[in-house]
């Protein structure tokens, strides 16, 4: 298979697991603690992974500044997106609970929160295309990692989706259209970056970790926290050790 369209697959791939996620929360009633859990787990896969394939990479590769920079920029940019978005009704896009506001009591909430779920997918699939710009392959550890924390994350949203009335169209169609656009920002990645310099690869490489680590701090550490907050550090900590594994193994 051309390298390049081992991105457009491995990252439609990756986003197709939002839409597993969204499947049993559309067709099936899971309990709240049990979605706060696997988004727990979840969180501490992306943690493991931005940590010790993300920038630990990223600062081997091209240094510590170019680094430290992109992982800064990324991080502010999200957050400043992030606020952007929850002005316009997409603040709780991740929460299963009843916080998700219809368009009724929001007009506009229902884009805003599609909107929303492209900026945090997004970096997450620039960086399978980077892998494979940096290594020929992409990195079993980072795509486990991503479609593992996919599925919490679509199961989360959808269940607050549908209790806000969103329509089955709305919701596969967004996590559908994702999915998509998905495969086509790792193909990007791939494409467009296939000269660059090492210093600009680890600055975006970094730049996305950024974008992934705010990401949990402001939508899916909250809705772990939410139901079950006992068992949020464990399972957090058992998601990280399994990337952490994941990632020790494939080396």
């Amino acid at each position: 298979m051309p390298v390049w369209l081992q991105a457009l697959f491995w990252g439609t791939l990756a986003g197709a697991a939002l839409v597993l996620g969204s499947a049993l929360a559309w067709w099936w009633s899971i309990p709240a603690k049990f979605v706060s859990l696997i988004m727990s787990f979840g969180a501490g896969v992306l943690i493991s992974a931005l940590a010790f394939d993300l920038v630990d990479e990223a600062a081997r590769g091209g240094g510590l500044w170019p680094t430290a920079t992109g992982f800064l920029a990324g991080a502010v940019a999200f957050v400043t997106a992030n606020a952007l978005l929850a002005q316009r009704g997409a603040k709780h896009r991740k929460r299963s609970g009843g916080k998700q506001p219809s368009e009724k009591e929001s007009p506009g909430s229902g884009t805003a929160t599609a909107v929303g779920a492209l900026l945090d997918g997004i970096p997450e699939s620039v960086v399978l295309g980077l892998g494979l710009v940096a290594g020929g392959a992409v990195s079993p550890a980072i795509l486990a990692a991503i479609f593992i924390s996919n599925v919490p994350e679509g199961l989360s949203s959808t269940a607050g989706m549908k209790k806000a009335g969103r329509s089955a169209g709305y919701v596969f169609g967004v996590w559908g259209g994702i999915a998509v656009v998905s495969g086509v920002a790792s193909l990007v990645g791939y494409v467009s970056l296939q000269s660059a310099s090492v210093g600009l690869i680890a600055f975006i490489t970094a730049t996305a970790a950024g974008a992934i680590l705010a990401m949990l701090a402001d939508t899916m550490i909250p809705e772990a926290f939410e139901e079950h907050h006992m068992l949020t550090g464990l399972f957090a900590a058992v998601g990280f050790l399994t990337a952490f594994t994941i990632s020790r193994v494939g080396a």
